[in-house]
């Protein structure tokens, strides 16, 4: 979730995201009318379509992984839902740029101790502190219904959702300046310590993002292309050194200079990718 945004998040709703559209396969054609293409935008309706498939299908993977999440927490499970809690939002994470496009679903799912008044804390982050300091899944079954339902009305609601290339460049700079900003200092996943599952999906995200763009960009800029490129496979060298299994180990087990080299190379990253909007000149 990226903090304190909710109005630019009202705006991205109504300005970058627009028109409803139907569950069948015509829902996700381009309106050949749309403000890129009539500025003289580089036709790039099948990207936005593909990048549409690809977070309504990781929006669909995140209800059912959230069910199983909610479902551990309601009959009890303690240690099944802390094993599942950081794997289901991986797939929020990856979709951020239009899960978090719903402004009013966005906190209820994702928000943190202090982003919203404690009577409307719930979600996550309101289940992860009961299970990580209290050690109990008592007294929150009913977050875990709530969150269900959550995330369920988030799958209806991503139906209405048309994106747009200008969604695609902005919101792939955005998930990589999330990490390297303010889920770099752990105060993401502040109990579970979990936050280096959040880094690499955020990373995924973008990285789907420059792949569905990169052909474009080759035939503007190959040199840029191949940057970016190289950054993401530096990143990933690096997350790669902290990985458990199937798994990452608990952020808490990284250095300073190693949570700097980290937010570095992010950083890194991010600043290449930034450009991404020169294939959207005419």
């Amino acid at each position: 979730m990226r903090r304190y945004k909710r109005p630019v998040l009202l705006l991205l709703a109504s300005g970058l995201l627009f028109g409803c559209s139907n569950t069948d396969k015509s829902s996700t054609e381009p309106n050949k009318k749309e403000p890129a293409q009539a500025s003289g935008h580089a036709d790039l309706s099948q990207v936005t379509a593909d990048y549409r498939e690809y977070a309504i299908a990781e929006i669909e993977e995140f209800v059912k992984k959230t069910e199983e999440f909610a479902n551990a927490v309601i009959t009890g499970d303690v240690e099944k839902a802390k094993e599942l809690y950081a794997p289901a939002r991986m797939h929020y994470e990856r979709s951020e740029p239009i899960a978090e496009a719903f402004a009013d679903l966005d906190p209820k799912i994702d928000a943190r101790e202090g982003d919203v008044p404690d009577s409307e804390w719930r979600g996550y982050h309101r289940i992860e502190k009961g299970l990580w300091v209290e050690n109990t899944t008592k007294g929150y079954e009913k977050y875990a219904e709530q969150l269900i339902e959550d995330a369920k009305l988030l799958r209806a609601k991503v139906e209405t959702v048309e994106v747009t290339p200008d969604l695609l460049i902005t919101g792939a700079v955005d998930l990589l300046n999330e990490v390297s900003t303010s889920k770099v200092t752990g105060e993401e996943d502040r109990y579970s310590h979990t936050d280096l599952y959040d880094f690499v999906a955020n990373v995924q995200g973008a990285e789907k993002i420059y792949e569905l763009l990169s052909p474009a960009l080759k035939e503007k800029d190959e040199a840029l292309a191949k940057e970016i490129k190289q950054r993401f496979d530096a990143v990933y060298g690096l997350l790669n050194k902290y990985k458990k299994g199937e798994g990452y180990i608990s952020y808490t087990e990284l250095s300073k200079d190693q949570v700097k080299e980290l937010s570095q190379a992010i950083n890194e990253l991010a600043e290449p990718l930034s450009k991404l909007g020169i294939v959207l000149e005419g």
